[in-house]
């Protein structure tokens, strides 16, 4: 049975003997697992993260909203969870869209909206199919007053799932040759760029730049307000790395020319929490790096030099 509180739930299964459970509940939408066919249920914190959702966490959220279906596929050999999902679309929310997400488990991108509700249609329910290389969508809805029922082939969408899961693969592959560790790697901002879009070199999350050139696998800022922004999990952008409210590791290899008259950021993540919090990395005139936490900010025994560095962050503010 669901846990206490939740309703509306989507059940697949996953790795052998494991069953997920996606559910609407009072504080928010959560996944479960069970591995004892269904007996007792656990929250899988990390897993399906494309769907967890706290309202408290100012995502536009409510219980008008939800995921449709879920199914398991095999896609150019790699298991992947398709799911529709709802959102709004926009702050007031006016109307309502149906999204088809793709995710491994570890990776995630979207495509839609798949359709667009308003005061003439909306969507009662739908259900995905994948067979025989071809991906369908089932949609019941209501349309102009009258109850329709229609099947829609996938056909393009299909034919990006696969070419994005090779890009995975070939990366994957390439990376691996270089020694770069890829368990758990769900993006990589490389030399891929338009205009002022830095381009995921796995087609999931890009990043937007303000104020930079463009330059060999990187981005150069020279002046104030020049940064680079990568939305991971930002509702407003279709992004859906949720695991990141929990833990994750950021890793950037940077040049740093000239000192500065002060200290300045260098790395930083916006937990998007309506309190705030934020860890970061920043450098000093001294040459000596400071690790931020909650604004606050704590001198570290290591330094930096003009030239090449490597420096990494995660979610608990260690360098």
């Amino acid at each position: 049975m669901s846990p206490a509180d939740c309703f509306g739930s989507c059940i697949t299964e996953w790795d052998d003997g494991q069953i997920l459970m996606i559910a609407e509940c009072t504080d928010g939408r959560k996944v479960y697992e069970s591995r004892d066919m269904g007996r007792t249920w656990t929250e899988a914190v990390g897993i399906l993260s494309g769907v967890w959702v706290n309202p408290q966490s100012g995502a536009r959220w409510s219980m008008d909203l939800s995921v449709g279906s879920i199914i398991t596929a095999t896609i150019e050999e790699v298991k992947l969870m398709l799911y529709t999902q709802e959102r709004f679309l926009s702050a007031e929310k006016k109307g309502k869209a149906l999204y088809l997400w793709v995710t491994d488990n570890n990776r995630t991108f979207h495509f839609g909206p798949l359709f667009v509700e308003n005061v003439l249609g909306r969507t009662l329910g739908n259900v995905l199919r994948y067979s025989d290389d071809a991906l369908h969508l089932l949609r019941d809805g209501v349309t102009g007053g009258v109850r329709t029922i229609s099947l829609a082939r996938l056909t393009r969408e299909l034919e990006t799932i696969k070419s994005i899961v090779e890009t995975w693969k070939k990366l994957d592959a390439s990376l691996s040759e270089s020694s770069t560790p890829t368990a758990g790697l769900v993006g990589l901002l490389s030399n891929a760029a338009s205009g002022d879009t830095w381009i995921d070199d796995y087609r999931c999350a890009n990043a937007t730049v303000t104020k930079a050139t463009k330059v060999e696998n990187g981005f150069k800022f020279t002046e104030p307000g020049s940064k680079a922004v990568w939305p991971v999990n930002s509702w407003e952008d279709n992004n859906h790395y949720g695991f990141v409210n929990d833990d994750f590791t950021l890793v950037a290899t940077v040049s740093i020319h000239q000192a500065p008259s002060e200290s300045t950021p260098l790395l930083g993540a916006s937990l998007g929490d309506t309190d705030g919090k934020f860890i970061g990395l920043s450098y000093d005139a001294n040459g000596t790096w400071e690790t931020v936490f909650n604004g606050t900010k704590a001198a570290q025994e290591s330094s930096w030099e003009p030239g090449r560095i490597p420096g990494g962050v995660d979610a608990e503010g260690r360098q």
